[in-house]
């Protein structure tokens, strides 16, 4: 049982990417998750691919793969593989739970929603906070034109606690922690940044 691991979900949401504008994860780093080969998932998906439409699953262009093996350390096996990786969003990550139907892929199949939504929360508090300082900064300036006297100091300070608490609540680079062992090339190789930034986010 993997229950009540309070790691799981961070390790998770670090495989979570934005392609084509949708927070989605990859077939082989599901299939990791699931504990299945690539292959199986994928065959298991093409027998049901009903079940799977466009918003729920989709595969990459060859310059998407390019991309992702060049953003994405632990996904350099990509270039030597001749096959083009399915992207699937949240809905299609447990969709692919339930057909493979498998206790493991069930379980973690939980694991991965709850992912999915601990970082749609995150981006809309991060948003919520943005639009706040936007307000602060224009009653700032507003502050400025209406006294003459407002000393440079003080505005200098202000600019400064504006854009301080601005950059603590931009989106991180994401924590590219490695999912089941750690081999000791992960450890050594820094983790690179997501395909498309600004949204772990949206």
């Amino acid at each position: 049982m993997i229950a009540n691991n309070t790691l799981l979900v961070p390790r998770i949401e670090s495989r979570i990417q934005v392609i084509r504008g949708l927070r989605v994860m990859l077939d082989v780093d599901l299939a990791a998750l699931y504990g299945v080969q690539t292959k199986r998932r994928n065959e298991q998906v093409k027998r049901k691919r009903d079940r799977f439409p466009s918003d729920f699953l989709f595969q990459l262009t060859a310059d998407e793969k390019t991309e992702v093996v060049a953003n994405w350390d632990h996904l350099q096996n990509l270039k030597f593989s001749k096959t083009l990786p399915f992207a699937l969003t949240e809905h299609g990550a447990i969709q692919a739970a339930n057909v493979l139907a498998s206790s493991q892929a069930v379980e973690m199949g939980i694991y991965v929603v709850r992912a999915f939504v601990q970082l749609r929360q995150a981006l809309a508090t991060n948003a919520d906070i943005a639009k706040r300082l936007g307000e602060m900064e224009m009653k700032t300036e507003l502050l400025e034109m209406s006294h003459d006297n407002f000393s440079r100091n003080t505005r200098l300070q202000l600019r400064q606690l504006l854009d301080a608490v601005r950059e603590l609540t931009a989106p991180p680079e994401p924590p590219k922690r490695p999912i089941g062992f750690v081999t000791r090339e992960d450890k050594k190789t820094p983790k690179a940044s997501t395909l498309t930034k600004g949204q772990k986010a949206p």
